[in-house]
This record gives structure tokens, sequence and C-alpha cells, in this order.
């Protein structure tokens, strides 16, 4: 019997074959969404999409792009967001 908590859809049911020829279903947590521009709602690319304690141990280079409004903005937001900070 599965525990009551992996009944939820918040594990994905996997099947897997084990060594032995048996079908085995496994249950795995479910990735998080993909990072999104806090402008466009554009995907940001170069974003890791893993758990909160997996991005704990992934050093800071491995999370997002080293540049400025990296992990928020996409890269035409960011360069709009310069050249207006750069005529004021």
């Amino acid at each position: 019997m599965v525990e009551g908590r992996k009944k939820s859809r918040t594990f994905r049911r996997v099947k897997v074959k084990t060594p032995g020829g048996k079908t085995v279903t496994q249950y795995k947590r479910r990735k998080p969404s993909k990072a999104k521009c806090a402008d466009c709602k554009a995907v940001l690319k170069g974003v890791t999409r893993a758990l909160p304690k997996k991005m704990q141990n992934t050093p800071k280079t491995k999370k997002r792009p080293a540049r400025a409004y990296a992990g928020v903005l996409c890269t035409k937001c960011t360069r709009k967001k310069i050249t207006q900070k750069a005529r004021q």
C-alpha cells in the first residue's frame, strides 16, 4: 500500500523496470515551474529549475547568469532598463 502523502498528485508516478524484471511504480517529486521575467513573463534562460534543497547546494554561478538583473529580467528587458537608467 502507498503512503498517504504519496496519493496526491504532488508526486509524479514513474514506472521503472527493476533488475529482477518487475515493473515498479516510483513516486518522485515534480520539478518546480520555470523562472519567468518580471516584466514580459518570458521564460528565463540560464536559470536552473530545481527544488529549494538542491538549489541550496549548487554554487551561485550555476543558479543564474552573472549580469545585472539576472534571474529577474530577461535580456531584452534588462537592456531596456539599463538604457532608461542611462538616459535619466
